[in-house]
């Protein structure tokens, strides 16, 4: 029996590739040295970037509104230009304002968490700061879905440190054999998961397919009540129409 279902939040949950697409179409407007660069070419830099600085976040090395600044004075440095800290300053701002305004869940995500709950505790496990995290769910209104939340800040560990994963058990009285985790991250959520005796499904958002052939892929939340049987061990016929659901082993 599944009495808890552990779910990752960004790119899983909250649809943050889309935020931070719609907010560097903004920075492209800033200065004309990103006008060269193709958007999927900006967009990669960008990750790069800010998934070094989150680390240093996490860590404690470096304060949040810093590593913004930061974050745009390194993505000038790659596109060639020495940026003074007014503009980088100005570039994380316009960035910011243009994320918060573009936030959304991932497509089916209160559906999923308001068809697991009858069956499951709903419990997010996310490599962030908390305040982050938990104003993503209010603004998405998934918080009224999500019985436990375990936020790395607050947990002093992240994925795909399975100490996380028996935290985030121990939270919602469940064992490992009674939970499963589904994430987009294959070494954080899929890796770390089974590394605690979890079972995991990989989330593909671009269709890519599982490294190893035990774990259960899904290439999207919906439909719920297909995604909810798979994850509750049951039975599912593949999916194959538009928009793509396949869940496939």
């Amino acid at each position: 029996m599944v009495r808890a279902v552990l779910f990752d939040l960004d790119d899983t949950l909250f649809d943050h590739q889309h935020c931070a697409r719609e907010a560097l179409l903004g920075v492209r407007e800033l200065h004309p040295c990103f006008e060269r660069f193709e958007a999927s070419e900006l967009e990669a830099s960008h990750a790069r970037i800010l998934e070094a600085l989150h680390l240093e976040v996490m860590s404690g090395r470096r304060d949040l509104d810093d590593a913004r600044v930061e974050r745009f004075r390194r993505l000038y440095a790659w596109a060639g230009i020495e940026c003074d800290q007014g503009l980088a300053t100005r570039t994380a701002l316009a960035y910011r304002e243009r994320y918060l305004g573009a936030r959304t869940e991932v497509r089916g995500a209160a559906a999923l968490l308001a068809a697991v709950r009858p069956h499951a505790q709903v419990v997010v496990v996310s490599n962030n700061l908390l305040d982050e995290q938990q104003d993503k769910l209010r603004h998405c209104g998934l918080d009224r879905h999500v019985d436990v939340l375990v936020v790395s800040e607050e947990a002093g560990m992240s994925k795909p440190d399975p100490h996380i994963f028996r935290l985030a058990l121990q939270r919602a009285g469940a064992t490992a054999s009674e939970a499963v985790m589904v994430g987009d991250s294959w070494a954080n959520d899929v890796e770390g998961a089974r590394a605690a005796g979890i079972r995991a499904v990989w989330f593909s958002r671009d269709g890519t397919r599982a490294p190893a052939s035990d774990v259960q892929t899904i290439f999207s939340l919906e439909p719920a009540q297909d995604v909810l049987r798979l994850i509750l061990g049951e039975p599912v016929t593949e999916v194959t129409r538009e928009p793509a659901s396949a869940l496939r082993r």
